[in-house]
C-alpha cells in the first residue's frame, strides 16, 4: 500500500509541473493572435492541434504501454512536453508564429498522449477496485492543477512582465516533471515486452465506447466551448476587476474552474470507491454540470459567472475520477493502456473540435446560446453511460466489486 501511495504521488507531481505547458496558452494566445495576424479560426485550430493530434497519437500510446510497460513512454512523454512548452517562446519571434505555435501543439499532442495513457495505466494498476476511485481522482487532479497553474501563469505574468517569460518558466517547469519521473516511477505494467500488441490497435469493447463517449461530449462543452471563449466572454462583458485585463481575468477565471474541477475530481473518486456502485455519483456530477453550464448562459456579472465556472468545474472534476475508476473496472489489466488510449481519442475528439466549432458560432451567434446548447451535453452524457451499462451488465447501476474486468 505504501508503495502504491508513493507511485502515484510521483505521478501526481509530474504530471502537475508539466500541465503548466498546457494552460498557459490559453489566456495568452486569443487576443495575442490579433497582434500577430491570426484570424480567430486559426487560433482556434492552435488551441486543437494538440487534441488532434492526440487523436492519432492515442492508440499508439496505448499499444506501447501494453507492449513495453509504462516507465519509458512517461518519462519520454514529459520530455516531449517541455520541448514543446520551450517552443511556445521560440514561436513569438518567429517568421512564422502561427507555423511554430502550431508545431509545438502538434508536438505536445505526442507528449501528452503518453503521458496522459500511462498515468491513468499506473494508477490502474497500483490500485484495486476498493481504492481505485480515489487513485484515477488523485491522479487526475494532479493532470488537472497543472492546467490552473498555467492559466494563471500565462495569464498574470505575461500581464506583469511578459509573455515569453510565462512560456519559459513552464518549459523549465516541465523539465523538473520528467527527472521527477524519472527518479521516482517504477515499471508497473509488464515484466518482459508484448509482442503481440499491433502499433495501432484500439480497444473497441462496449465499456471503452461508453466511457469515451461520454468524455466526447463533456470535453467539448468544458475546454471546446468554456475555455476557447471565456476570454472573449469576459472582455465582451467588461467584467474586469483588480487591474486585470481580459487574459489576466480569464486566467483567473478559469483557474478557478480548474481549482473546482481537482478538488472534485479527488471527491467524486473517492465517493464512488466508498459507494456500492460508481454511477449515482457519476449522474449527480453530471447534474452539477448542466446547471453550471445554464448559470453561464445568464451570467452578467462576476459574482454570477464565479459561481458558473465553480459548478462547471465540478461536474467536469467529479465526473473524471469515477468514470476513469469504472472503465478500469470493466477492463482486463492487460489491455489497460489500449483501453486508456481509446478513451482519450475520444475525449481528445470533442476538446479539438470544441474551439473549431464554437469560436465561429459565438462570432455569428454570440455566446449564450452555445452555452445553453452545451447545458443539453450532460444529459446526451448520463443516457449514453446508463444504455451502456446496462448492455454490458444487464444492470442501470452495476456493483463496483461484481463487474469484472480488471482485478
Amino acid at each position: 500500500m505504501a508503495r502504491s501511495r508513493s507511485v502515484v504521488l510521483a505521478v501526481v507531481v509530474s504530471t502537475f509541473f508539466v500541465g503548466f505547458g498546457g494552460g498557459v496558452v490559453f489566456p495568452v494566445l486569443p487576443n495575442l493572435g490579433a497582434v500577430l495576424g491570426i484570424s480567430p479560426f486559426l487560433v482556434g485550430l492552435i488551441l486543437s492541434a494538440n487534441r488532434f493530434t492526440r487523436i492519432l497519437a492515442n492508440a499508439p500510446a496505448g499499444s506501447l504501454i501494453d507492449r513495453i510497460g509504462t516507465r519509458t513512454p512517461l518519462i519520454g512523454g514529459l520530455f516531449i512536453e517541455a520541448v514543446a512548452t520551450f517552443s511556445y517562446a521560440v514561436a513569438l519571434n518567429a517568421p512564422l508564429p502561427e507555423a511554430w505555435f502550431l508545431a509545438a501543439r502538434v508536438i505536445w499532442g505526442v507528449g501528452s498522449a503518453l503521458v496522459f495513457a500511462t498515468a491513468y495505466t499506473v494508477a490502474a494498476d497500483v490500485s484495486t477496485g476498493g481504492s481505485r476511485g480515489t487513485s484515477m481522482g488523485v491522479v487526475r487532479g494532479g493532470i488537472t492543477l497543472g492546467f490552473p497553474a498555467g492559466l494563471v501563469l500565462g495569464g498574470v505574468v505575461s500581464d506583469l512582465y511578459s509573455v515569453s517569460t510565462a512560456f519559459l518558466v513552464a518549459g523549465g517547469f516541465a523539465l523538473v516533471a520528467s527527472l521527477v519521473a524519472y527518479a521516482f516511477v517504477p515499471e508497473t505494467h509488464v515484466e518482459t515486452e508484448q509482442s503481440t500488441v499491433r502499433p495501432w490497435e484500439i480497444d473497441t469493447t462496449l465499456p471503452t465506447l461508453t466511457v469515451g463517449f461520454v468524455n466526447f461530449g463533456l470535453y467539448f462543452a468544458y475546454l471546446g466551448a468554456l475555455f476557447s471563449t471565456l476570454v472573449l466572454f469576459v472582455e465582451a462583458e467588461g467584467i474586469l476587476v483588480w487591474g486585470y485585463g481580459p487574459q489576466g481575468m480569464s486566467g483567473l477565471l478559469m483557474a478557478v474552474t480548474v481549482l473546482a474541477a481537482s478538488g472534485f475530481t479527488f471527491a467524486g473518486g473517492r465517493v464512488s470507491d466508498l459507494r456500492a456502485s460508481r454511477v449515482p455519483t457519476l449522474f449527480a456530477f453530471l447534474g452539477v454540470s448542466l446547471v453550471g453550464f445554464l448559470l453561464l448562459a445568464t451570467a452578467h456579472s462576476l459574482p454570477w459567472l464565479v459561481a458558473a465556472c465553480v459548478f462547471i468545474g465540478a461536474g467536469q472534476g467529479g465526473t473524471s475520477g469515477p468514470l476513469m475508476a469504472l472503465l478500469a473496472d470493466l477492463t482486463p489489466g492487460d489491455r489497460m493502456g489500449r483501453a486508456m488510449g481509446t478513451n482519450n481519442i475520444l475525449g481528445d475528439l470533442g476538446g479539438g473540435l470544441g474551439p473549431v466549432v464554437t469560436l465561429p458560432l459565438v462570432d455569428a451567434l454570440g455566446f449564450a446560446p452555445i452555452y445553453a446548447a452545451c447545458a443539453v451535453v450532460p444529459v446526451i452524457g448520463g443516457v449514453t453511460l446508463a444504455l451502456g451499462l446496462y448492455r454490458r451488465t444487464g444492470r442501470l447501476l452495476p456493483r463496483t466489486a461484481g463487474v469484472g474486468g480488471n482485478r
